[in-house]
């Protein structure tokens, strides 16, 4: 049994950030039903087959597809809207509401839903309706001044962070928190998650901002302990010309580095309570590149091997074909393999939470657009032939 079996929730979404939260929750056993648009020329063929269903975050929804700028279209999402315990949107704010499905026009019919509404700047504020994608927002948060190189650009970090690990885990997590809160008022809520807002709350958390509401301490990009200019914490090149990552930023970890280096003599070089947001001295960035030559001296798996053994912070630097072989992520089923009906083997990454009594399953690839379109309008009692005009006017697919 899911945490969420028995939850019904409807999915509008266009972007994969706003689509990840209902992913999320169907591998717990909500029941996700994602909206699309009608394409009748949707490409097709077993190359544009194989991309969708192993879209990672749509596996364990249905989908189908409804014309929402039509009134009929409008009338059959607000009869499944009645029923639903969720409602996820990713629009910009003002689009639902032109298609009469806004938060306050669902709430009438349905005082217990759950409306989740994923906007770059919120649903209020002078940027409510502005456009913008990740990288925008990681700039405005402030975020992405301080990723990288001192004397670079800016380092972009794909689209982790504002989409992510802001948006898509705080929808989710709201989501969850609203349903709780059901739970005790008996009302559903609108739970408005800005990808800014989240973006600024992930900074906040991070030991570069520690000083800076007490002592007015800004960070600067690669400065302070986290930067990459300290010996302790940063990316060595190896013999065979990859990567290895040490981030020993506790002394006894940087200790025992040094001891395995052999260079006893460097464990003065130890995390100090001045660099939270200062960069590395001149006899700081010395050590570092005394450092890098040693590393040098051996293939990265060797050091790796080593360094491990020797209980040291450190970390291979993968291409995307080690991953997915990587012991470890295998031991935690984290790259599983699904079943699909017609197409075979559909390798997915695992679930990440590891819930001991009711864990998170994967039951299903991800479903081609309109693959539930007629199962869904069964459920809700249209006969075969209304279906069937349904589609001859394009309100379905």
């Amino acid at each position: 049994m899911g945490v969420l079996d028995g939850i019904k929730i409807l999915e509008l979404a266009r972007v994969p950030p706003a689509e990840l939260p209902g992913m999320l929750l169907a591998d717990v056993g909500a029941d996700v039903l994602k909206i699309e648009t009608p394409e009748p020329d949707r490409p097709q063929g077993e190359e544009w087959v194989r991309r969708t269903i192993h879209t990672f975050t749509n596996r364990n929804k249905r989908s189908m597809t409804l014309n929402m700028k039509s009134p009929e279209g409008q009338a059959l999402f607000r009869k499944l809207a009645a029923t639903a315990d969720v409602i996820v949107e990713g629009f910009r704010p003002g689009v639902m509401k032109r298609l009469g499905a806004d938060y306050e026009a669902i709430a009438k019919l349905n005082p217990r839903v759950v409306y989740c509404s994923l906007s770059g700047f919120g649903q209020d504020g002078p940027y409510a309706r502005y456009p913008a994608h990740d990288m925008n927002y990681l700039s405005l948060a402030g975020v992405l001044g301080l990723i990288g190189e001192a004397d670079r650009k800016p380092a972009i970090p794909l689209n982790l962070v504002a989409d992510y690990a802001g948006a898509s885990m705080h929808g989710a997590l709201g989501i969850v928190l609203a349903l709780f809160a059901r739970e005790r008022t008996g009302r559903g809520q609108h739970v408005d998650v800005a990808y800014l807002d989240t973006s600024v709350s992930l900074l906040a958390a991070t030991p570069n901002m520690r000083f800076f509401f007490s002592d007015g301490l800004a960070p600067r990009r690669g400065e302070g302990f986290l930067g990459g200019s300290y010996p302790y914490y940063a990316i060595y090149e190896t013999r065979d010309g990859k990567l290895l990552t040490i981030g020993c930023t506790e002394p006894w970890l940087w200790n025992n580095f040094c001891r395995a280096i052999g260079r006893p003599d460097l464990e003065r070089f130890a995390r100090t309570a001045d660099q939270f947001v200062r960069a590395a001295n001149a006899e700081e960035d010395a050590a570092r590149r005394e450092i890098e030559a040693i590393i040098k001296t051996r293939d990265r798996d060797e050091w790796y091997e080593l360094l491990v053994r020797a209980d040291v912070c450190v970390g291979k630097v993968y291409d995307v074909e080690e991953m997915v072989r990587d012991p470890q992520l295998n031991h935690r089923q984290m790259i599983v393999d699904v079943q699909h009906p017609t197409q075979g083997r559909v390798r997915q990454v695992g679930i990440a939470i590891k819930l001991s009594d009711t864990p998170g399953t994967i039951r299903s690839a991800a479903p081609m657009p309109n693959e539930h379109t007629e199962a869904v309008l069964g459920e809700l009692g249209l006969p075969a032939a209304e279906i069937a005009r349904l589609r001859a006017k394009g309100i379905i697919e």
